[in-house]
């Protein structure tokens, strides 16, 4: 099976899952846990083992079951490693004044996201809110980390939130500095420069993570935990 189909079923798989926190019981709840397991059981995908456990235990509906969402970040996982494969790392290098080459990929980061979107960056403001998250697919959760400049971020991610029915939630952070934008969970990518004025000033990359990206995540997981809600 060629990898680009493979990624196409994945896609599907994801787009008709049910909704994860209700019972499950039907026909149709039965029949997306087995494509899902199907898919992910694949030789090419390799994570045959991890499907089966968890499928295994998708239609326990007690409130401490987990595992649908486990199969969901495997599905997501499978699909990133595939595209990794197949496009490369979602790498950029931007010299001085290329802010649309800047604006361009970091547009298509944020529309690979199908769960969660957490940008950690101390100068998110509210001109970051009108020019990338509009490109937010539905029902995806935005996650904003920031500092400097919330007077403005706030009331602009409020503003938005209200008009396109968004979940948008902003924290005020303190002891960091780099730019990250992190993707359900399993994906990553640094900005050389901040996200509001990628390419206009200096040169800056966008560099997507691999090896470093589960320590990564968890130091600025553990920041967003510990951060109060900006006001």
């Amino acid at each position: 099976m060629d990898p680009k189909d493979i990624v196409a079923e994945i896609e599907d798989v994801i787009r008709t899952a049910p909704d994860l926190y209700v019972s499950w019981g039907a026909p149709e709840h039965l029949e997306w846990i087995g494509r899902a397991k199907a898919i992910l059981s694949r030789q090419e995908v390799g994570m045959k083992m991890e499907a089966g456990v968890h499928a295994s235990m998708c239609m326990d509906n007690s409130v401490t079951n987990r595992a649908r969402e486990k199969m969901f970040i495997l599905l997501q996982s499978a699909k990133h490693s595939l595209r990794l494969e197949l496009v490369g790392p979602m790498s950029l290098a931007v010299n001085k004044g290329m802010v649309f080459d800047y604006f361009d990929r970091l547009r298509q980061i944020i529309e690979e996201a199908e769960r969660d979107l957490l940008f950690v960056d101390p100068y998110l403001d509210a001109d970051f809110v009108s020019r990338y998250l509009g490109f937010v697919r539905p029902g995806v959760q935005v996650r904003l980390l920031a500092r400097e400049k919330l007077r403005t971020l706030v009331p602009a991610a409020t503003a938005m939130a209200r008009q396109h029915n968004m979940s948008i939630e902003v924290r005020e952070g303190s002891g960091f500095h780099d730019r990250f934008v992190f993707l359900d969970g399993v994906r990553g990518v640094q900005s050389g420069a901040s996200f509001k004025d990628g390419g206009a000033k200096t040169p800056t990359v966008l560099l997507e993570l691999s090896d470093a990206l589960p320590s990564i995540r968890k130091i600025y997981d553990d920041l967003w935990a510990v951060s109060h809600l900006a006001v």
